[in-house]
């Protein structure tokens, strides 16, 4: 097996291990890395139908949550389309150098967000859901990741476990599906593309299990920031590497970036262990804990 082949395997295998713990995180673990020896128009096409029929499992899994929220997601649903036909647009024209570019500076504040615990609960969910399901697409189409903007609104919703992870696959089985139809008919769909298919499959069926395990055995908040721990550490390191090779810095002094970003994740995880009480009361309720709630208000 070549190099990149067994790197692939194995990012994907932990990425699938997150997705099955948290219902999100294949292609935000996925895509920093892959991104290293990979271009967006190969690594992209490869993982769109995977993440369809991922996305299908996480659906089905919280199937029973679904009746109380489809509503709310619908105006994000509604508005994806437009934004997925422009992020294929980009895909299928815009440099490749610079498409990694824009996937990492459009991640990072993402990632740094939630790894801070960002929460400020949306009021108005029809017109804020319109405008954040149209720049929603672009972002999936782009870069197949949602995960941290979506887990950052909806966590902010008043959300059961059970209905924050429906309504996470309601939202990007939508999204997938329309990016993988919108793939075909720009012709992105490669051989490099299918090929990279069986390599990740397997990391799938391994890791999503696994996953589903791990997370009853661990506080998922923790095991969350941790991911975005990571998560934000290659992103920034893939941003000072980007922008060298634009020319946007043209010495070592772009890993400035990278050193900056560090240190705020070292901050920022000093301030989530030193108070694990807070960062428990921040997360989404277990479903049991709902029960004892008012139901969260669909719209005002």
């Amino acid at each position: 097996m070549e190099p990149t082949t067994i790197v692939l395997a194995a990012i994907t295998l932990f990425a699938a291990t997150v997705n099955g713990a948290l219902g999100y995180g294949f292609s935000s673990i996925t895509v920093p890395v892959a991104l290293f020896f990979l271009t967006n128009r190969v690594l992209n096409p490869a993982l769109v139908p995977i993440e369809v029929v991922l996305n299908a499992y996480v659906l089905w899994v919280n199937r029973g949550s679904v009746q109380h929220v489809w509503r709310r997601t619908l105006p994000i649903v509604v508005a994806l389309l437009p934004g997925v036909v422009v992020g294929t647009m980009l895909v299928s024209q815009v440099n490749s150098d610079w498409l990694k570019f824009i996937t990492y500076v459009t991640l990072l504040p993402l990632i740094l967000l939630q790894a801070a615990g960002f929460r400020r609960p949306i009021r108005s969910e029809r017109s804020a859901g319109l405008a954040f399901g149209g720049a929603l697409g672009v972002l999936y189409s782009v870069t197949t990741i949602s995960g941290p903007p979506l887990a950052v609104a909806l966590s902010n919703q008043g959300l059961a476990k059970q209905e924050f992870r429906a309504a996470l696959g309601i939202i990007r089985l939508a999204e997938s599906s329309l990016t993988a139809v919108a793939y075909a008919y720009a012709g992105l769909y490669s051989v490099s593309s299918m090929g990279l298919i069986p390599v990740i499959l397997p990391s799938l069926a391994i890791g999503v299990p696994i996953g589903a395990q791990l997370i009853r055995h661990i506080r998922p908040e923790t095991f969350r920031r941790i991911c975005m721990s990571f998560d934000a550490w290659i992103v920034g390191f893939g941003l000072s590497g980007v922008l060298r090779q634009l020319h946007l810095v043209e010495s070592n002094a772009a890993y400035l970036l990278f050193v900056a970003v560090a240190l705020l994740d070292i901050w920022l995880l000093y301030r989530f262990f030193s108070a694990p009480r807070a960062a428990d009361a921040a997360s989404p309720p277990t479903p049991a804990e709902a029960t004892n709630q008012k139901p969260a208000t669909e719209y005002p």
